[in-house]
């Protein structure tokens, strides 16, 4: 097999709680998590040798800085492998925003070669090699809904959350993972509730989110960027039900009733920001959609 073309989902976090800090420095969490049908396409051709990349994105290293890289790069030496690999990236998540876009790349490099190269990993098991690529990746390989624990590698799967209809609003300016999760003081926020979000979500009742929903570090980045709460009361006044920041940013989602609703608020806010989506919730991470399946 010498070319296979996925396609690697974003992702928002519905709950994002800080229980602790691990002797090691890792943050442990418990985060409701979220696919959604914001798609980056990954294309892997044969080389003979070498870990190549491109990307139609401006910004995107193009070295082993990005995590797609890393991600063949792993698979090759877990498995003493010769041959290479180029990696073209087109990009639709925006980057530096809290949505996964390189966890969900190396995800997919990760699923890609398993199958290019006929390596027989499970899908759990391509989760755990993902780990130490990032918190995210585990999660970008499965999808769906799932809780994360542990650093974010530890996962239970829950019945996929789909068609729920959200805006994402990404502001101009990026966000450090590591700086935001440095500033958090662990003693002062309010812990959120995943299991009455999630049981809020599956019987529909938008009307009650704020009560379970929330993201600690959110006040750790609107301190920085006070933008984050001018967009989250934008959605509210365009008609979501709940707004909130994804990750550690600046990304913001709101959870609208109706796609006419969600249709609506994009026309109501695409004066003020050019990355605004209209997007779904997802049941499933990467997929492959030409030269093989998972």
């Amino acid at each position: 097999m010498r070319r296979i073309r996925l396609r690697a989902p974003g992702k928002i976090n519905w709950t994002l709680d800080v229980i602790g800090k691990r002797a090691d420095g890792y943050h442990e969490v418990e985060m409701l998590m979220q696919s959604v049908g914001l798609w980056d396409e990954i294309v892997l051709t044969h080389r003979d040798q070498g870990v190549e990349i491109s990307c139609d994105a401006a910004g995107i290293p193009l070295d082993d800085n990005n995590l797609a890289v890393r991600a063949a790069m792993l698979i090759k030496k877990h498995f003493d492998l010769p041959q290479g690999i180029h990696i073209d990236i087109r990009k639709s998540i925006p980057a530096a925003a809290g949505l996964a876009g390189g966890s969900s790349n190396a995800a997919a490099v990760l699923a890609g070669l398993n199958v290019m190269w006929r390596l027989g990993l499970s899908l759990p098991e391509l989760a755990e090699l993902g780990t130490g690529l990032g918190a995210d990746v585990p999660f970008c390989i499965l999808g769906g809904t799932a809780v994360a624990r542990g650093i974010g590698e530890k996962l239970t799967p829950l019945q996929p959350l789909e068609g729920i209809r959200l805006v994402l609003v990404k502001p101009s300016f990026g966000v450090s993972t590591a700086s935001v999760f440095g500033e958090l003081k662990l003693d002062k926020h309010r812990h959120p509730d995943w299991r009455e979000t999630y049981n809020l979500l599956r019987n529909r009742k938008w009307d009650e989110l704020n009560r379970g929903m929330g993201n600690v570090l959110e006040t750790v980045t609107a301190a920085r960027h006070p933008e984050i709460y001018e967009i989250k009361e934008l959605l509210l006044r365009s008609g979501a039900a709940a707004s909130q920041m994804t990750g550690s940013g600046p990304a913001v989602f709101g959870v609208f009733k109706t796609a006419e609703a969600a249709r609506r608020a994009v026309r109501d806010i695409s004066p003020f920001y050019s990355q605004i989506f209209m997007v779904s919730t997802h049941g499933r991470g990467v997929e492959i959609m030409e030269g093989g399946s998972l």
